[in-house]
C-alpha cells in the first residue's frame, strides 16, 4: 500500500547501473583504482553511485544490478551493502557499454523475458530526482511496446563534448505523452554546429540512458551484433565460463551496437527531459555542482576551514592539510596524499592529457 503522493515501484522494471571508466579529467581525485563514481563529488554525503541507487530505488525496489570491473566490485559492495552478491556483475576486463549492459540483459531474459531494463550510468548528477523518475516511467510505457527508448537531455549550452539526438514525430503511447520518435543520433559536433542544434530546438543531448525490454534488447543485439549476442546468451545460460567467453566479446558502445542502427530502422523512441543533468566530466563541471560557501570566493570539496583565500577564486579539493590561495583567479587545486594538481579552470578538459603523460612515464602508478 502507498499513501499520499508516493508512487509504487514498477513491477516489471529492473535498473542496471554500468559502473566503469576512470574519470581521467578529474585526476588526481578520480583514478583507475578509485573512479569518480566511488566519490562524493557534490558534498551530499553520498557517492555518485549511491546517489544513483537512491534515485532509482523508488522505481525498481530491489530489482537492481550493477555491472563493474573486477577491481571495483569490492568497493561497490561496500558502498551498497543492500545489494545481494549476485546483483554485482564483475567484468574481467573493460569492454565498453554494450557487453556490460548486454550481460545484464541476457541474465534478465532468462529470468523474465518480459522484464523492462533501464540502464543508467553510475556517475551522473541529477538534481530533480522526481522529474527524472517521471521520464523513466514514460520510457517504460514506450518500452513495453517493443521500442528501445532513450532519455534526451535539453541542452543548456552548445556543447561539442556530447552526442545529440534529433527529435522525430510524436508517438501515441498511453502513459507517455512526451514520447517522440528518434530521427537520428548525431556524433559530437563542432561548436558552431552545436549552436545550431541549440537554436533549432529539435536536438537533445544523448546522456546514454536506455530503457527496453530485456528480450527486445537481446534480439536487437542478435540482429546487429550476432556474435556478441551469442556469447552473452551462452553466459546467461551457464553454458560457458565467464573468463573464457568475455575476452572474445566485441568491444563496442551501446550507441554504435544497437541504438544508431535501430534508430535508422525506426525502432528507437526518446523521452525529452527538462531536468538538470551533469556527467561531472571535468573540474569546471564539478565547480558548478558545488554549493558556494557563505562569503567564500572559491568552491570547496572537503573541509572549507582548511582553505585560506586572499584575492583568489577557483575550485579547491582538499586533502586534509591547509591550502592557501593568494592572488590567483579561476584556478583548480586538487590536493591528494601522493599528487597535487594546480591548473587554470579553462584548461580543465586537458587534465586527461596529463594522465596519458603519466601513464607513459615512470609515474604510471599515480593514474
Amino acid at each position: 500500500m502507498t499513501s499520499g503522493n508516493v508512487r509504487p515501484a514498477i513491477d516489471d522494471f529492473w535498473a542496471v547501473i554500468p559502473a566503469g571508466g576512470a574519470g581521467t579529467r578529474l585526476w588526481p581525485l578520480s583514478r583507475a583504482g578509485a573512479p569518480k563514481f566511488l566519490h562524493d563529488l557534490t558534498g551530499s554525503g553520498r557517492t555518485l553511485i549511491q546517489a544513483t541507487v537512491d534515485r532509482l530505488a523508488p522505481l525498481c525496489g530491489e530489482r537492481l544490478m550493477v555491472v563493474t570491473g573486477n577491481a571495483h566490485a569490492a568497493a561497490v559492495a561496500e558502498q551498497l551493502p543492500e545489494l545481494a552478491a549476485e546483483s554485482i556483475l564483475a567484468e574481467p576486463s573493460p569492454m565498453d557499454s554494450m557487453p556490460a549492459i548486454g550481460w545484464a540483459a541476457a541474465l534478465l531474459e532468462v529470468r523474465d523475458p518480459s522484464a523492462v531494463l533501464g540502464s543508467f550510468a553510475a556517475d551522473h548528477v541529477i538534481a530533480d530526482a522526481e522529474a527524472f523518475r517521471d521520464c523513466v516511467r514514460e520510457a517504460v510505457a514506450v518500452a513495453r511496446t517493443g521500442q528501445l527508448v532513450t532519455i534526451g537531455i535539453e541542452p543548456t549550452f552548445p556543447s561539442s563534448g556530447f552526442g545529440y539526438i534529433r527529435l522525430g514525430d510524436a508517438l501515441d503511447v498511453d502513459g507517455a505523452p512526451s514520447a517522440r520518435r528518434v530521427a537520428e543520433f548525431v556524433e559530437k559536433p563542432d561548436e558552431a554546429t552545436a549552436q545550431r542544434y541549440l537554436d533549432g530546438g529539435d536536438y537533445r543531448w544523448n546522456a546514454g540512458m536506455f530503457v527496453v525490454r530485456a528480450s527486445v534488447l537481446m534480439d536487437m543485439i542478435a540482429g546487429y551484433q550476432p556474435e556478441l549476442a551469442a556469447g552473452l546468451r551462452q553466459l546467461a545460460a551457464g553454458q560457458a565460463e565467464l573468463d573464457s567467453v568475455w575476452p572474445g566479446l566485441t568491444k563496442i558502445a551501446i550507441d554504435h551496437a544497437v541504438a544508431e542502427p535501430a534508430a535508422a530502422d525506426g525502432r528507437v523512441a526518446v523521452i525529452p527531459a527538462g531536468f538538470d543533468w551533469d556527467d561531472v566530466g571535468d573540474f569546471a563541471s564539478l565547480s558548478a555542482l558545488l554549493p558556494a560557501a557563505a562569503g567564500a570566493s572559491a568552491k570547496v570539496l572537503g573541509d572549507p576551514a582548511s582553505v585560506i583565500l586572499q584575492d583568489a577564486t577557483g575550485t579547491v579539493v582538499t586533502g586534509g592539510r591547509t591550502v592557501v590561495l593568494l592572488g590567483l583567479k579561476d584556478v583548480v587545486i586538487v590536493d591528494t596524499p601522493d599528487a597535487l594538481l594546480v591548473a587554470s579552470r579553462e584548461r580543465a578538459q586537458d587534465v586527461k592529457q596529463i594522465v596519458e603523460l603519466l601513464k607513459s612515464s615512470e609515474r604510471g602508478h599515480l593514474t
